[in-house]
Order: C-alpha cells, then structure tokens, then sequence
C-alpha cells in the first residue's frame, strides 16, 4: 500500500505556519489571554451596519458568493478612483499574496523582500518554488533603493514593499515611494501591501495611476474595517494584470456574508473615523505606559506599535515570554535588530490597563 506521491518541491518544503495563532496558544497555556494584543486586529470591532449587513445575509447563504463580488467591487473603486476593472476581491491579503505568486513565480524565479518582513509572502515564494533574496532594513524600515538594487542585481520578477511596515509600523511618504519607483527594473513587478494604510498620515499612500503596469496594490478589511475574522482584501492594479487572475483564483472562494459586511463597512466612514481615532489615543497611551517603564517606542502609522525593550532579541522574548506568562497576548519581529522590539496591538483602555499591569512584572522577570 502507497501513499500520495508529493511533489519533488513540496518533500522538500516543512510543515509550517508563519504564525501561531493565540487559539493554539490559549490551549497550550490552559486558559485564555486576558488581553488579545499580538495580531493587530481591531478589538474595537466593525462597523454595527456591517453586522447588521452580514445578519441580513445569512438567510441566502445557502447561495455562493458572487464569483466577480459586483456591488463591492464597483464601490471599491469609487473609493478608490479607478475603473472596476482595476479591483480584484479576494481572500484577504494573504489569499490575494498566494496567487499573484502562483500567477508570477515559477520554480527557481528571483523575488526579493526585506529581512524580516511578513513572513506570510515568503511562505507563498517558497510554496511555489521561488528564489528568495532579502535585504536588510535601513533604520527600522524596508529600504526601496535597497529593494529595487536586488531585484536589478538578481533579475527579480517581484518584489514584496509594505507601507506602512508590519512589524516595525514605520512608513514612506507616497512621494519617496514614487521617486524611488523610477528605479524599479524592467520586467519587475512592486507588490505595495497597504494593509495599514487607513491609520497613516496623509500622504503616504503614493498618486499611482491604477493602469500603472509596474505595481500592484493590495489593502484589507483586516484592520481598519475590524472584519479580520470575514477574510476579505482587494487588489488596485492593471487591468490586464487583474483579468489574468481569472485564470488561477478560486472564482468561488469569497464568503457571500463577507462581501455584505464588507460593502457595508466600506460606506460606513463614521466608524472608520471613530477607529482611527481611537487607534491614535491607544497609541499615546502604549507608548506612556512603555515609558512608564523606562523603553521607548518606534513611531508608528498603523494600529499597533514597536516597543524596543532597550536590549537584544534574547531580552526582548523574556519580556514577550513574561507578558504571555501573565495573560497578555503578543508579538515580537523575527530578524535582528528589529527584534530588539515587542509589537503591540492598539487596545481598548480595559485591554491596556492589563498591559500596564503585566509589564512592570514581566520586565523585572527579564532583568531578574
């Protein structure tokens, strides 16, 4: 008796995931996290009319979602000034990341990426057999120069570009980004992930014109929009390069409650407004209550922030281990020297309340 005969590329690849959920983690511990900090999702929620737009809809779920996602996509790009024909709906951002590289990446293709940025994109490169080239961060963010000199050096097909960054929150203005652009090798594709674009200053997302063969642009209803659960992002970019995912995407694959909650929130500006302001008054008081306790804190144009923890990656994990120990959920960057820091999600004043209480403990533990 045999067993399936995998793949040359995927016998060689390990069993993994680029994130361990807080779920498995509560398991492991044997009770629950008092404080949800380490997955920068909105614990301020969606919007009610969201809700109440997905509520609506379960009675036809009996139905498949909308294989081309109409209504959303055609206000997506109202919101976003283009044609739908630029709008590409998909399985959240990390849904959207699998198949541009399906549809990009052949076995042994150069693409390139920071050194420690999100692991997720890597995940997808190394599923499909590319060549992954990084390079470091230059202060804390993802160097574009950098960037697009590798991608020159190697003959990249893609390079990976988050602005704002995740994990170290920091950002580009939209003007640097398209200077630099000019750089960028022919033949070569910026992928510019703006996930947390809706909590950065004016100015950082960059005037790219949609039809704008060189870049494509992909954002969420993951952070802002508090619908991390409903899976759902979409991608700005050339026509013809988003017809040509009709060829390899699951047609299928969006949530039909999802698509309505999504429309939905994406009209409610009120409460987008209401979440990026209470994103900025959790920043003010993360950073207080990390220099309460004698750190200092990266400045930040997402909904969470980097605390530097003022000594090495080995220091920085006891204090995460410390705040885990204690029932506060939360992350830390891979790769030196960004993981000298801890990365916190921006909470409700009850969930920040219990930061404020574990760190002091968890610090001291540390250094004990």
């Amino acid at each position: 008796m045999t067993g399936p005969r995998y793949t040359d590329l995927i016998q060689s690849l390990p069993s993994t995931v680029p994130f361990v959920g807080p779920e498995e983690q509560e398991r492991a511990r044997g009770a629950p996290f008092r404080a949800r900090l380490g997955a920068n999702e909105s614990l301020f929620g969606p919007s009610p009319k969201a809700v109440e737009a997905m509520r609506e809809a379960v009675g036809g779920i009996w139905k498949y979602g909308e294989p081309d996602s109409y209504d959303l996509r055609h206000a997506l790009a109202d919101h976003m000034g283009c044609a739908p024909e630029n709008i590409l709906v998909g399985e959240g951002i990390d849904g959207l990341l699998g198949n541009l590289v399906r549809l990009l990446i052949a076995p042994g293709d150069a693409v390139v990426t920071s050194d420690g940025a999100y692991p997720t994109f890597n995940y997808h490169v190394a599923g499909f057999g590319g060549a992954l080239h990084k390079v470091p961060y230059l202060g804390d963010h993802e160097d574009p120069a950098s960037l697009f000199a590798k991608a020159r050096a190697v003959g990249a097909k893609l390079v990976y570009l988050a602005n704002p960054d995740n994990p170290m929150a920091t950002w580009h203005r939209g003007d640097t980004l398209m200077n630099v652009l000019e750089s960028l090798p022919e033949g070569c594709l910026l992928l510019l992930d703006e996930a947390y674009i809706e909590f950065a200053p004016k100015g950082t997302a960059p005037d790219i014109d949609p039809e704008d063969p060189r870049v494509i642009r992909m954002r969420t209803f993951s952070k802002a929009y508090g619908m991390a659960g409903a899976r759902i992002g979409y991608a700005i970019g050339a026509a013809g390069l988003i017809k040509s995912f009709d060829k390899i995407r699951n047609h299928f694959g969006m949530n039909r409650l999802a698509q309505a909650g999504a429309l939905a929130a994406l009209q409610d500006k009120a409460w987008l407004a209401h979440v990026q302001a209470e994103v900025a008054t959790a920043r003010k008081r993360i950073d207080q209550i990390a220099r309460d306790n004698g750190l200092t804190t990266l400045p930040s144009a997402t909904n969470f922030m980097a605390v530097d923890c003022g000594g090495d990656g080995t220091f920085a994990k006891a204090v995460l281990d410390g705040l885990v120990a204690r029932g506060v959920f939360v992350r830390m960057p891979f790769v030196a020297p960004q993981n000298r820091c801890i990365r916190i999600s921006c909470g409700r004043a009850q969930d920040l309340d219990i930061l404020a209480e574990a760190l002091p403990e968890a610090l001291a533990e540390a250094r004990g």
